[in-house]
């Protein structure tokens, strides 16, 4: 009886043993490879590295000494970033100049191709004519607008704003090259999203807004991961036709 028990468990292990290989079923391994680094099935290199050191866990293989890739390095970074993210941290709207009017009226002033009307204290833009490139529209009244960061805070922060000081994260948020008086709901929509996330419903636009967003982020260091770069390369051939 004790035989029979033990042949018909075999058989079942046997069974199963069949069904999970038939189905494709296998343990994940992650291999570290002879650099020393640590790839599991999500990284590119995965099926590439032929030579390697078996775990059965990707923490198991960084605590026997092993790396993360790259790919997974950016990501822990901007996980870590975007938990440390605060608006406040980048000082804007400020009165640089001391006349009262902070950036966001400067700015309304200084894009208005009509007569500006202020507010009783001289230190709100109330109307003007703008036009908004975001959209195409043209609006009369700044309460319908919003002033837009073309390089979102939040987007600055997590491809490399997080390690500026206060006086260039202030610099950033209040430089005009990075900002547009646009439509309020157009710019709820953007949020803090980048170009592969989003573009201007103005497709005369597009290109333009690809173009200038690289520029900015250039000039102030900021970060495209790989892949990032490949795909707005590629966007921007599709927008700008070059």
């Amino acid at each position: 009886m004790h035989r029979y028990v033990i042949k018909q468990c075999k058989i079942i292990v046997s069974i199963i043993a069949i069904l999970y290989s038939s189905a494709g079923i296998t343990a994940e391994i992650v291999k570290m490879s002879k650099s020393g680094i640590c790839h599991d099935s999500s990284s590119s290199y995965y099926s590439r590295t032929k030579s390697f050191t078996a775990f059965d866990s990707l923490q198991q293989c960084l605590d026997s000494g092993g790396r993360l890739t790259k790919e997974k390095q950016q990501s822990k970074a901007t996980q870590v970033a975007d938990n440390s993210y605060d608006r406040d941290k980048f000082n804007h709207w400020i009165d640089s100049d001391h006349d009262c009017l902070n950036t966001r009226h400067e700015l309304l002033l200084k894009l208005s191709t009509g007569t500006i009307d202020y507010g009783e204290n001289k230190c709100l833009v109330e109307s003007g004519k703008w036009l908004d490139p975001y959209t195409g529209k043209t609006f009369y009244n700044s309460r319908d607008l919003d002033v837009d960061h073309l390089i979102p805070l939040k987007w600055a922060w997590l491809h490399g704003a997080d390690s500026w000081t206060a006086e260039k994260r202030k610099t950033f948020a209040n430089d005009d090259s990075n900002l547009f008086a646009v439509e309020l709901s157009v710019n709820r929509q953007k949020g803090a999203k980048g170009p592969l996330e989003w573009l201007p419903p103005n497709e005369a636009f597009q290109c333009q807004y690809i173009v200038r967003f690289k520029r900015i982020a250039l000039n102030y260091g900021l970060e495209f991961t790989k892949h990032e770069t490949v795909e707005l390369s590629q966007l921007q051939k599709t927008k700008c036709g070059k």
